[in-house]
């Protein structure tokens, strides 16, 4: 599946969307299970609704070979990835625990600002522009939490590890992307995932059949949207976009789970929210202005 730049970037616009609604179900769902637990059923399910689209392509696109370039790549960046998807989710989900949402939400929107950063260690250039972008961005998200970051406690340490850990992933799936499968390449993450996090649900909390059951809805829409297509659509994506500019894209998240939770649970936007909406969007399109990063 090849994408122009624009595409791509309108491809990572809805991965966004799909993730910041996704926050309702996984608030539902933390209600009946342990964030092991979810993440361990939430991934199976994202990886067993990829396993058709692998074995026979996606309908109206060329069927890549599974292996593509050197299969090494697929197995270390299937590695790599999932490690890094099991990490960023699961220092998330313990860290809301012990903080507000609001610091959560603008803690884990500082990977917007990790990602060139780390990318300067491995010399991905970044440009003026980004820089800029990146600055909005994490103002707005700042805004938009409504909250200040006062000190640093448990669940604010333990969210700010994670953001680190979705930078990372985006750098990974950035190194990947263009060397593999992207099918391939997501289900082996998701699968990856769904392992360590079962693993931890059998170690530390109690999964049952009813629990399941119970968290059914959320489930299948964490697993077959949020994971399933969203995170794949993201390697689609990333394909054609600047990590950096990948990473703005996929802050708005933020800004969907707020129109989310105005539309499905009544919450309403305060000035200072709205114009943390605005600042998003307007780090968006300066950054747009130079996506390659040249200066």
């Amino acid at each position: 599946m090849t994408l122009t730049r624009r595409s791509a970037n309108f491809v990572l616009l809805m991965v966004s969307a799909i993730w910041g609604l996704a926050f309702v179900a996984q608030r539902v769902g933390m209600d009946h299970m342990g964030p092991f637990g979810f993440n361990a059923v939430r991934f199976a399910v994202g990886t067993i609704f990829l396993l058709p689209f692998l074995a026979f392509g996606v309908p109206g696109t060329r069927r890549l070979p599974l292996i593509t370039g050197h299969g090494r790549d697929l197995v270390l960046g299937g590695l790599l990835v999932g490690i890094l998807i099991f990490a960023g989710s699961t220092l998330q989900q313990f860290g809301v625990v012990h903080t507000s949402a609001g610091k959560a939400g603008f803690i884990t929107g500082l990977y917007v600002v990790f990602v060139p950063l780390l990318g300067l260690v491995r010399g991905l250039r970044t440009g003026r522009a980004i820089w800029s972008g990146v600055v909005l961005a994490a103002v707005g998200l700042y805004l938009l939490s409504g909250e200040g970051l006062g000190r640093i406690q448990l669940g604010d340490g333990l969210v700010l590890v994670g953001a680190v850990f979705w930078a990372l992933h985006v750098l990974g799936v950035g190194r990947y992307a263009n060397r593999t499968n992207p099918m391939a390449l997501a289900v082996i993450q998701f699968a990856i995932c769904s392992l360590l996090s079962l693993g931890g649900a059998l170690l530390f909390e109690e999964l049952t059949w009813a629990a399941i059951r119970a968290a059914g809805v959320p489930i299948l829409y964490a697993g077959v949207m949020s994971t399933g297509v969203a995170f794949t659509l993201q390697i689609v994506g990333q394909r054609q976009a600047h990590p950096a500019y990948a990473a703005l894209v996929l802050s708005l998240e933020g800004v969907f789970a707020a129109i989310g939770g105005w539309l499905m649970l009544g919450e309403v936007l305060t000035a200072g929210e709205l114009a943390g909406c605005a600042l998003m969007l307007g780090g968006i399109i300066l950054a747009q202005i130079d996506p390659r990063g040249g200066k």
